[in-house]
């Protein structure tokens, strides 16, 4: 006979779902597509199962500079790293697949002026232009980045490596990409990207001696 799965283990396995609040279904509009919301849906199940725990910060003592990291270094490690600045964080940001000189583009560069930044002196950097420094934290968008930048920073003992959203709340490992997408999702990328940032600088304060 069939055994019918507890309620209370359902609602327990129903968070890991990137869900619309208070409407039980999974709102792939947040997260830009539908491949956004599915990778957010994987990173959150390797989160909840500590596959993730690499990727977290063991040692905010030693943070000497943030960088940040996406692919292109036009829109979303662009926006942090200009939000970082105001709050007056050594900082940098990088890309992994970019051109060093690139601008951000029209749609990043209004969503920043819609949220009270300015992306239009920006210029990309490639991870392969960027002096790492020892005490550098590399925060990326990404697990995928993440782990690229492992292999790319292999016997680097010197750095750290974590997920920028796991400072956003509830944490999101998975920042999606806003690059050809609505300026809704755009707004919605750069809001978890701002709140992630205030939260690792809260992180950081309170590691200084």
């Amino acid at each position: 006979m069939a055994h019918r799965l507890p309620h209370r283990r359902a609602n327990h396995l129903r968070p890991l779902w990137p869900l619309d609040a208070g409407e039980g279904r999974m709102n792939w509009r947040s997260h830009g597509t539908w491949r956004g919301a599915v990778r957010a849906w994987l990173a959150l199940i390797d989160l909840r199962g500590g596959r993730l725990k690499e990727f977290h910060l063991r040692h905010p003592q030693q943070v000497r500079r943030v960088v940040f990291v996406c692919l292109g270094n036009i829109c979303r490690s662009a926006y942090a790293q200009r939000v970082a600045e105001r709050l007056r964080m050594p900082c940098a940001s990088i890309g992994l697949a970019t051109t060093t000189g690139a601008a951000s583009p029209d749609t990043a560069q209004r969503a920043a002026q819609r949220c009270g930044e300015d992306l239009r002196s920006h210029r990309a950097t490639d991870i392969k232009d960027f002096e790492v420094l020892p005490g550098d934290l590399f925060l990326a968008m990404e697990v995928h980045h993440a782990r690229a930048l492992q292999h790319r920073l292999i016997g680097r003992s010197d750095i750290q490596i974590a997920l920028l959203g796991l400072w956003c709340k509830p944490p999101m490992p998975h920042l999606h990409d806003p690059y050809t997408l609505s300026d809704a999702y755009f707004d919605q990328c750069f809001m978890r990207v701002r709140q992630a940032v205030h939260g690792l600088h809260r992180t950081l304060s309170r590691s200084v001696p």
